[in-house]
């Protein structure tokens, strides 16, 4: 385990501090705890696990906070979707343990290449805020859903956009699935946490620091949610996504 000194744990907490108004406001927290926990020591398993497990507290005070306007799609209620999220990151959090480091070192820029392709497309691309679809095939929403949980257990980055999409398409209105997607985000880390608890890869110290910052970004980010432009927050985490995997390239 890498050593975590006092100068560390600020430097941590306040990129907690700055995740955790990141999700409030726009998503994406997780393209600044990654990289902080690397320049903190920390291998990508570690980073990866640390890093889920710390901002796991804001997640449930964003799922709370929006329970009520969360609901599910044509053959699949919202408990159904729960489920299989719950089911889905329990998959992705166990393959995770099981995939050697040097392994997942090497597929880490892939996986921020892959995160930030899907953030920027679902930040800046084309979209109808007022019209939903049709609606598919209940059996093929929750084949879906489960493997974007598998994903969101493994390594989860740009998943809200991926779960954006698929309710979309599933028949939700924007505004719904926005919420929604909080909710399942949640059972699906729920799972993965439940397990990465039994893992050795957790570094507490920097743990306890990320999440400590990253609820108090959930207070500021409420703060901030009518005073800051959100296309300005979405377009510096692009910009993060995409120093992170030109140095993740090179690193490796």
């Amino acid at each position: 385990m890498p050593h975590t000194d006092a100068s560390h744990l600020i430097f941590i907490a306040l990129a907690g501090l700055y995740a955790g108004t990141q999700n409030t406001l726009a998503g994406g927290g997780s393209f600044v705890t990654f990289p902080t926990l690397l320049l903190a020591g920390l291998n990508p398993l570690q980073a990866n696990i640390t890093s889920t497990l710390a901002l796991f507290p804001n997640q449930i005070f964003t799922a709370v906070a929006g329970r009520r306007m969360a609901g599910g799609v044509r053959g699949l209620s919202l408990t159904a979707l729960f489920a299989i999220s719950v089911l889905g990151g329990m998959v992705g959090a166990f393959l995770l343990l099981n995939t050697p480091v040097r392994i997942f070192s090497r597929l880490v820029p892939w996986l921020v290449l892959f995160a930030t392709l899907v953030f920027a497309v679902g930040s800046f691309g084309k979209k109808n805020e007022n019209v939903a679809s049709e609606g598919l095939p209940a059996p093929l929403v929750g084949v879906c859903q489960f493997l974007i949980g598998i994903y969101g257990g493994y390594f989860g980055g740009g998943i809200g956009f991926l779960m954006l999409a698929a309710l979309t398409v599933a028949g939700q209105q924007v505004k719904m699935a926005a919420t929604t997607k909080n909710v399942l985000a949640m059972a699906m880390n729920a799972s993965a946490v439940a397990i990465f608890l039994t893992s050795s890869q957790i570094v507490w110290d920097a743990a306890l620091a990320l999440a400590f910052g990253g609820i108090g970004g959930g207070f500021v980010g409420t703060w901030l949610m009518n005073r800051l432009p959100e296309r300005l927050l979405r377009m510096l985490v692009v910009a993060i996504g995409v120093v992170l995997t030109v140095w993740m390239f090179r690193r490796g």
